[in-house]
């Protein structure tokens, strides 16, 4: 069966762009040449290098090309992605060019890499529909319009559905020694597992990553791939697959894996991973997620997967350090990576909610909103004539479940402890209407500080 993806549409390769228009208001913006490997060591995102003495003055030499590849083993990516992808658009702000590699090949096969067992393999139809997810988000974290620096985005599945079996294994597979496949710590943990194998599928995996390194040194000049910890093994390979065929020099740099303070990994939570596209995690959860990371992981985050200098960063530590209460660096962080993914729209209404759950006045949301806000508040329906005569608040409380008893709701409000809509009800004798809705369908009722409960009136 021959398969069929359409490639991605991605910028044409700098070598090849049409000259720029000279008007002033068109001119492409660049960005200067920096000392990357100094940014990176500070901010301890270096774990491994291919060549520590010779590299960080290689990338101060001159303008270079970087590539990450990136799986689409779901429809958008998730934080754990964010290292690899921060990575490249740090390497474009200190000057070179970045490649965001979409595997339509290797994601038809699956990284073995960090895995158990092996994966499930993705239907023809699923794969592109992830392929063109990801795009989109690649796009929104690079620059694409920057000159010789600007992101190109590829796909390698247009270059490797040109072999044939035969001519891969003659081309490419000749210059792979098996017993350095073996060596490999993602092939021999996997190997050395009594309760799962690994498939020659699965083997092949690597020859295919590192022809990409090949391809893409052809025909960007590409001398640089970066990644995860985990992709260690997968770059060696594919600098060595570039010796051997093209006699050229590359290199590779890993970052660490984006793990907590106890060395379990990050996005994971009771709901599920927190993802990029706002359809899987909306921007409310997603800034919920930063707000509350552990003060022993913070510093991390903020230097991982931010751009805020180190002397903000060693200030805001201070902070934390003499009133850790205020949380200024939780919040620092999660305005910054969440501008980052959302953009400052959806910031302003991610803080407007972060406020309206504690305790500011409700106004200028939405019933999507609100149902992301109170997602485990309890909400109770009533038919919406209920407002047409007046529904009484006592009765409203003992709907909402926030009062036992009229008697009891009586006495709740008596002592202050009444909110509509986070406005602070005194009169037991006051009726709710439709100008109490805050939504189409919803108004809010408090009790006390933090008892929220939801009546929506269909």
């Amino acid at each position: 069966m021959t398969i069929r993806l359409p490639p991605l549409a991605r910028t044409v390769p700098a070598t090849s762009q049409q000259e720029t228009p000279a008007n002033d208001a068109e001119i492409m913006t660049s960005y200067a040449l920096s000392d990357i490997y100094a940014d990176l060591t500070w901010r301890n995102l270096i774990h491994q290098s291919t060549d520590e003495a010779n590299l960080p003055q290689w990338l101060l030499g001159n303008s270079r090309t970087v590539y990450a590849g990136f799986d689409p083993t779901s429809d958008s990516l998730h934080i754990g992605n964010l290292m690899p992808l921060m990575m490249l658009r740090r390497f474009q702000r200190a000057g070179h060019r970045p490649i965001a590699l979409a595997g339509g090949a290797t994601g038809m096969i699956g990284d073995p890499s960090g895995k158990s067992a092996e994966r499930n393999l993705l239907s023809v139809e699923q794969l592109q529909a992830n392929l063109q997810a990801i795009d989109g988000q690649l796009r929104g974290i690079l620059d694409f319009d920057c000159g010789d620096q600007s992101a190109v985005v590829v796909n390698n599945f247009d270059w490797m559905r040109s072999f044939s079996y035969l001519d891969f294994l003659r081309d490419v597979g000749k210059n792979f020694p098996v017993n350095v496949m073996l060596a490999k710590d993602s092939v021999k943990g996997r190997l050395e597992r009594t309760d799962s194998g690994l498939s020659y599928t699965e083997f092949s995996y690597m020859l295919l990553q590192a022809f990409d390194f090949v391809h893409l040194f052809r025909n960007f000049e590409c001398q640089l791939q970066v990644g995860g910890s985990d992709q260690w093994g997968n770059i060696t390979a594919g600098i060595d697959l570039g010796r051997r065929m093209c006699s050229a020099q590359l290199f590779g740099l890993t970052c660490p894996l984006l793990v907590k303070a106890d060395g379990t990994k990050m996005g994971k939570t009771e709901s599920g991973s927190i993802w990029l596209a706002p359809e899987k995690t909306s921007p409310y959860a997603f800034y919920q997620y930063w707000f509350n990371v552990a003060d022993a992981d913070v510093d991390k985050c903020l230097r991982f997967l931010t751009e805020i200098p180190e002397d903000e960063i060693e200030s805001l530590a201070q902070q934390r350090e003499a009133s850790p209460e205020t949380r200024a660096s939780q919040t620092r962080l999660a305005e910054e990576v969440t501008t980052l993914i959302h953009g400052p729209t959806e910031l302003a209404k991610v803080i407007r909610a972060t406020n309206v759950l504690h305790g500011a006045e409700i106004d200028q949301q939405t019933d999507e909103e609100l149902n992301t806000i109170f997602a485990d508040v309890p909400s109770h329906e009533l038919p919406k004539s209920q407002l047409d005569d007046g529904l009484p608040i006592l009765d409203a409380l003992v709907a909402a479940g926030l009062s036992n008893s009229k008697s009891d709701a009586r006495r709740l409000v008596q002592q202050g402890g009444v909110y509509v809509n986070n406005r602070r009800l005194s009169d037991f004798n006051t009726k709710l209407d439709s100008s109490d809705l805050v939504t189409p369908t919803i108004i809010v009722l408090r009790s006390g500080k933090k008892k929220y409960a939801l009546l929506r009136f269909q």
